[in-house]
């Protein structure tokens, strides 16, 4: 028994529908996975976008309490800067003449209270 061209082209047309059919469905079924895996990945986007969101929120909300900080900071900063200034041009400096006499003196009370707390204590 012999095979006429015309049934030898059907068997190969046929073998061909095969694997193409064949090799459609493998490709349409590892695409369904696909995007099965797609939309869990999607999901999880999702609930880390969220999380993301509550942790912004909790950011933003400190920061509002650093500037507040950063504020009050500065105001105090600028209070003992104006108390140092004026601790120095109008305390320290026009004192500075004295002070060869004034230190002695000091030192001087001081190694005396020194004694007499050392003779009530012994």
């Amino acid at each position: 028994m012999t095979l006429t061209l015309s049934q030898v082209l059907g068997i190969i047309l046929t073998v061909a529908a095969v694997v193409a059919v064949t090799f459609l469905v493998l490709f349409l079924n590892q695409l369904r996975r696909t995007a099965r895996e797609g939309e869990k990945t999607l999901v999880k986007a999702q609930e880390t976008m969220d999380g993301l969101k509550e942790i912004e929120v909790k950011i933003n909300a400190g920061l509002d309490n650093a500037g507040e900080v950063l504020a009050a900071s500065k105001r105090a900063v600028t209070g003992l800067s104006g108390i140092t200034y004026f601790l120095t041009s109008r305390i320290i400096r026009p004192s500075a003449r004295f002070w060869p006499f004034l230190f002695p003196l000091l030192s001087f009370g001081l190694h005396q209270m020194k004694r007499k707390k050392e003779k009530k204590d012994g």
